[in-house]
């Protein structure tokens, strides 16, 4: 079905005003999208949670047997602990929007006649979108121009084999996909379809629902992830402590009722016993916490200019031990400039030549920092613009890795003219230079690189001022298939700067310090890449590789070597791959940054795949795990740090939560081993606790900073589990810790006080133990750094509040009897607290010696 399209093409693009006035009009450019959760939804996943089931059976049995104020008190709790779960569900949710919002597509448009990179949501018809290798097409569009513009329709026709498309100022249809299938007209684009090669500028025709990815129905839908590392070790811990859990239930259940005669008394305080047993050792605070962390440490990453494509990401991060990162762009500035223009003057060519084949050289509608230095460029003061004949644009060479260098042709009639730029080794390939030639231009070509300068070399064919040249052993109409042809010859050099980063060198250190590797990979001249190499701070006496020097050697010689490399120059993107490859072989956790189409494989290879927000390709977008907004290498440093601290505070929340279940599970069962004992822990005082547990695992564990050490470590072991032996060894010692101080504190008031007394000292010391868990984990070196409350005002919230709480459970009249516990003799209670806190004072010494070890 063909659509009628406008004709009105204009270069410039639309204004602002008629922008946004089209974009109220025909709505977004987005497709149908996946019904957010609403807020009902969450709260009924949240009352389905095994934990207030167990909850709502406990409020259930004391109503059934008549008890109103324990039932009541039961639910009260229930309804605090179920908003504060369901804030931090909410919470997530936001933040996952928040991600979800950033990682939309772009486009790059022309506005007020000017290009500008939006949302490819706020496209509206009669937008110009400029598209190169590698970008999504963001709507259904009509070709206006175009340079060797292939395009991947597979997604829509599945033909696996690319489009080529030919620009058509006038045309007024679109067709449908798949080339010529069906007489499509090669001028039509389609949204989502791929640019596989080449670049060109279209005009917007259908957008959202109306283009042909809407108008066949299709719509974005959440890519299912396999289960990562992390999330393999939390299901594992709560199968085997849910089961654990349920069968202690049941035994604590029987025992008690029949230890106890069987009669409807001991049956019911046998159901209340085993409701808290399970609730002691129901893990369901692990999904919520890996959950809330990866989430949330992704928004952060955001804010730090990091876009995190997919949650695992974060896991690996604190592993990672070497960065691969590109020179322009991620260690420059990327404000690339013409430095010096240095034209033949033997051959009688001027500055002005050399600025304009230049130009000719590179694309009209620019992206690339070196083609647009060269179109901002000025023109020498003692020389004005060269008035060139009306060329149109005709056939393109792109770079090619044994050619790296690209020659455009232009044509008047039967007259044309070629401009080439590129590496000047392949410039002077092109021009047939002889070896004097290339020998007399080595010394400027040192210079320039020890000076940290991007070199490149321009040649020409024909004359653009004058009257062009007939093309040489072939027809007018015919491009010749090798460039080398066009009898190219040379004009001289043109130097460019591109200033170093100001964050690098610190930011360097600081991956030196993390025992992290960083490896500059560059397409620039060997010395080019030293001397920045140098500036950077990176390791000057490592050895520097080529690309030719690269492919002489095997996979097997290559794995050998590359430990030994810092610098790989005069590389092409699909060498990033072995580079990848070598560096995983030697067991190395790599980080790889890409911006080109050809970089996708080795993002997807590298553990880390890092793409470029500004100047990178959609597909390399696609391919990567993390996507810097700001290109900047710092930017991936900040990455790492929060790597680090996510995956240390999730350590700590696992010690946290496997250590508050042991006094939990002790006190439960206590009583069945104890004939004659009663009740000392009751399912509203777990209700209670979680109010202590829930806000600790994600606002006060998730909140911490990074330790001022994380950046002096080395990086984690990759398949370093949280629930690693020794993990799990100390959190049940200081689980033991608190159970002990507790049973202590029992037995020595079990004589002299009632048993409600009894039960608030015993609560007491669990409370406060619980506190100085939270306080303990906080640090793994610096004891006196877990009391710093600047860092974390959230720990003071939860500690004020919690205090605050005991102390109105205790003291406030008419609450006490309500959670069977007595008012407290403040020498009884004194005791109690001290307990709590000193149970746990072991751990001092203990992270003083692990300190200096």
């Amino acid at each position: 079905m063909l659509r009628m399209a406008r004709a009105d093409f204009r270069p410039g693009g639309l204004s602002s005003a008629e922008a946004r006035e089209r974009l109220l009009r025909d709505g977004p450019n987005r497709l149908a999208v996946p019904r957010r959760r609403a807020g009902l939804d969450t709260l009924r996943e949240i009352l389905l949670e095994p934990m207030f089931l167990l909850l709502l059976a406990a409020g259930a049995l004391y109503l059934a047997l008549g008890e109103r104020a324990d039932a009541l008190v039961l639910m009260a709790a229930v309804v605090v602990v179920i908003g504060i779960t369901y804030v931090q569900e909410r919470r997530t949710e936001h933040a996952l929007d928040a991600l979800r919002e950033l990682a939309s597509p772009r486009a790059l448009v022309m506005r007020d006649g000017t290009s500008q990179r939006i949302a490819a949501h706020e496209l509206v018809v009669g937008d110009v979108v400029l598209l190169a290798e590698g970008d999504r097409v963001p709507a259904d569009a009509l070709l206006r121009e175009a340079a060797h513009l292939s395009v991947d329709e597979s997604l829509l026709s599945g033909e696996s084999v690319p489009v080529d498309k030919r620009a058509d100022p006038d045309a007024h249809t679109l067709g449908v996909p798949g080339g010529d299938i069906a007489g499509s007209l090669t001028a039509s684009l389609f949204a989502g379809t791929l640019v596989v090669a080449g670049h060109g500028v279209c005009e917007v025709m259908h957008t959202g629902a109306r283009s042909e990815f809407g108008r066949i129905g299709m719509a974005l839908q959440t890519i299912a992830q396999e289960p990562t590392p992390l999330m393999r070790q939390m299901r594992r811990a709560v199968r085997w402590m849910a089961t654990l859990g349920l069968l202690a239930c049941a035994v604590v259940v029987l025992a008690y009722a029949l230890t106890r005669g069987g009669d409807l008394t001991a049956w019911r305080d046998g159901g209340l016993a085993g409701i808290a047993m399970a609730m002691g050792l129901l893990p369901e605070e692990f999904p919520v916490v890996l959950t809330v962390f990866l989430a949330l440490g992704a928004w952060r990453l955001s804010r730090q200019q990091v876009l995190t494509r997919r949650l695992p990401a974060i896991e690996t991060l604190g592993a990672a031990s070497v960065l691969c990162v590109d020179k322009t762009g991620t260690l420059t500035r990327n404000r690339i400039a013409v430095a010096a223009l240095l034209p033949l003057e033997a051959a009688g060519v001027d500055a002005t030549t050399l600025l304009a084949a230049a130009q000719r050289a590179s694309r009209a509608h620019a992206t690339d920092p070196i083609d647009r230095a060269l179109h901002e460029q000025r023109w020498p003061e003692d020389a004005a613009a060269p008035e060139a004949v009306a060329w149109q644009w005709w056939h393109e060479y792109p770079i090619t890795p044994q050619r790296m260098a690209v020659v455009q042709l232009w044509r008047d009639g039967a007259r044309w003219w070629a401009a080439a730029k590129g590496a000047p080794e392949a410039v002077a390939a092109l021009c047939g230079l002889d070896a004097p030639a290339w020998q007399a231009i080595q010394p400027t070509l040192n210079d320039l690189a020890a000076r940290g300068l991007r070199v490149l070399a321009v040649a020409q064919a024909g004359d653009p001022c004058g009257a062009g040249a007939a093309m040489p052993n072939a027809a007018p109409i015919t491009p010749p298939a090798d460039p080398a042809d066009l009898r190219l010859r040379w004009l001289g050099l043109i130097a460019f700067a591109d200033p170093l980063r100001d964050e690098v060198p610190q930011a360097v250190q600081a991956c030196a310090q993390a025992g992290i590797r960083v490896v500059m990979i560059t397409g620039d001249h060997p010395a080019t890449a030293q001397a920045i190499a140098q500036q950077a701070g990176i390791d000057g006496a490592a050895a520097t590789m080529t690309g030719a020097e690269l492919d002489r050697l095997d996979d097997a010689a290559l794995a050998q070597h590359i430990d030994a490399v810092r610098v790989f120059a005069r590389v092409v993107p699909q060498q990033k791959l072995r580079i990848v490859q070598a560096l995983k072989a030697r067991g190395a956790v790599v980080a790889m940054t890409g911006d080109g189409v050809n970089d996708a494989p080795a993002l997807k290879a590298a553990h880390i795949g890092v793409a470029m927000g500004g100047r990178g390709s959609d597909v390399a977008r696609e391919a990567a795990s993390l996507v810097l907004l700001d290109d900047a290498f710092g930017s991936i440093v900040e990455a790492v740090r929060q790597g680090r601290r996510i995956r240390a505070n999730l350590r700590r929340a696992v010690v946290f939560i496997v250590a508050v279940h042991v006094p939990l599970a002790g006190l439960s069962m206590l009583p069945v081993f104890t004939p004659g004992s009663p009740l000392w822990l009751l399912p509203v005082h777990v209700a209670l606790l979680e109010l202590i547990i829930d806000p600790t695992c994600t606002l006060v564990f998730e909140a911490e900073p990074a330790e001022p050490a994380v950046m002096r470590e080395p990086p984690a072991a990759p398949d370093a589990s949280l629930f690693a032996p020794g993990t799990v060894v100390m959190a049940l010692l200081q689980g033991l810790s608190v159970l002990a101080a507790c049973v202590l504190v029992q037995r020595l008031a079990a004589d002299a006080h009632t048993v409600d007394a009894v039960r608030g000292l015993t609560l007491a010391t669990l409370i406060v133990g619980v506190l100085t868990l939270i306080v303990v984990n906080r640090s793994r070196h610096d004891v006196a750094d877990a009391w710093r409350w600047r860092r974390n005002p959230a720990l003071w919230l939860v500690l004020a509040g919690t205090l605050a709480g005991l102390a109105a459970m205790l003291g406030v009249p008419g609450l006490a009897p309500l959670f069977r516990v007595a008012p407290l003799h403040p020498g009884d209670l004194a005791l109690s607290l001290a307990a709590g806190v000193l149970c746990l004072l072991w751990m001092w010494p203990f992270r003083w010696l692990r300190r200096g070890a």
